[in-house]
């Protein structure tokens, strides 16, 4: 895999870094992109982009100047500060679930990323062939489905193990194109740890209880989804410049979502003993985090690592939301559970390493 190219020697602002990313584009075939993380996980991080965007030029003028990074900080430390964010965010989000329901928070969600990408991308659909549009809808309502059933998920679980699980969608779609017999290892080494999580695993609110089922047939649906969205990420890069297809995508998501969430939002907001702009505020704070701030943050790591290095950091993220539970919302795992989640990472690390490049 090539290693970054090394064209920048400043460090680029938060909001130039913010229109990279969203000119950068999808993932290609078996590497992962998701609702999280649509951006291109392959090859060096210039490639791909169009001229002005590779140079910082013109893609940045939309945006303030802010505040300029220190260069001195090292990429890995990006990488993981974004994986902190996103888990942060998605911890965030479950107390609005008792307010705005699940579907609700999450219609409102995909809505605000839906309004903060058509902002910046403006995607042209005249001309466009009717198969390409198709694409961008199915990768939105599959984009719909990884959002809600994984809301509906940490809703149940704790949220280590519904990010673990879901995880399984990526790490499937990377062993499947890697076609490797010695893949096989990894295989199984995954699907102990699952078994970790789903047999002997603990809930996370007492000890001793099993748990939820519903959760985890939410889990493995979103991780089903988050294969879907790889598969269909590839074929929308193709048709469509940059991040224009998935601005189009995540609208079909929002709209997708709205007839299960725009009841359980409206009800929410309007309650009598409801704050309607402190809970859009939050709802809006949240989609910042998920996934603007982290398009920064991994961009400018992007072009200061090698990919393969960067994809070992990602697979430490069902690992990152163990912790995230576990200091914001008090989810404590058992023995099992770590192990479990221990095996997942393992195996998407080894994956990863042994790998064709």
């Amino acid at each position: 895999m090539p290693t970054p190219n090394p064209i920048e020697t400043t460090a680029p602002t938060p909001a130039t870094a913010v229109a990279e990313a969203l000119a950068m584009p999808p993932a290609p075939k078996g590497e992962p992109a998701g609702e999280r993380g649509g951006w291109r996980r392959g090859g060096a991080p210039g490639d791909g982009l169009p001229p002005d965007a590779r140079s910082g030029r013109s893609s940045g003028r939309r945006f303030p100047n802010l505040l300029r990074r220190p260069e001195t900080i090292p990429a890995p430390l990006l990488c993981l500060a974004a994986m902190f964010l996103v888990q942060t965010g998605i911890a965030f989000s479950k107390p609005l679930f008792g307010p705005l329901g699940v579907s609700g928070t999450t219609f409102l969600r995909l809505s605000f990323a839906a309004v903060i990408l058509l902002a910046v991308t403006r995607p042209k659909l005249r001309g466009r062939r009717p198969r390409d549009l198709a694409a961008a809808a199915l990768l939105g309502m599959a984009s719909a489905g990884m959002t809600t059933l994984f809301a509906g998920a940490i809703d149940r679980l704790p949220m280590g193990t519904a990010a673990t699980i879901e995880f399984l969608g990526p790490l499937a779609v990377a062993l499947f194109f890697a076609r490797r017999a010695s893949h096989l290892l990894w295989a199984l080494l995954a699907a102990g740890g699952v078994m970790l999580l789903t047999l002997l695993g603990e809930g996370g609110d007492s000890a001793g209880s099993g748990l939820d089922r519903v959760g985890l047939l939410y889990a493995f649906g979103a991780a089903a989804c988050y294969a879907a969205y790889i598969l269909f990420t590839d074929k929308v890069g193709a048709a469509f410049q940059g991040f224009q297809g998935l601005a189009v995508s995540m609208t079909v998501g929002a709209l997708t979502v709205a007839p299960f969430g725009l009841g359980q939002a409206w009800d929410g907001l309007t309650a009598p003993d409801a704050s309607p702009l402190m809970l859009l505020l939050a709802v809006a704070g949240v989609s910042l985090l998920l996934p603007v701030i982290p398009y920064a943050l991994e961009m400018t790591a992007l072009r200061r690592m090698p990919q393969r290095v960067f994809s070992v950091l990602v697979s430490l993220e069902p690992a990152v939301s163990a912790l995230v539970g576990l200091v914001v919302l008090g989810q404590l795992l058992g023995a099992a559970q770590l192990a479990g989640i221990g095996c997942v990472v393992a195996a998407s690390v080894g994956a990863t390493l042994t790998g064709r490049r």
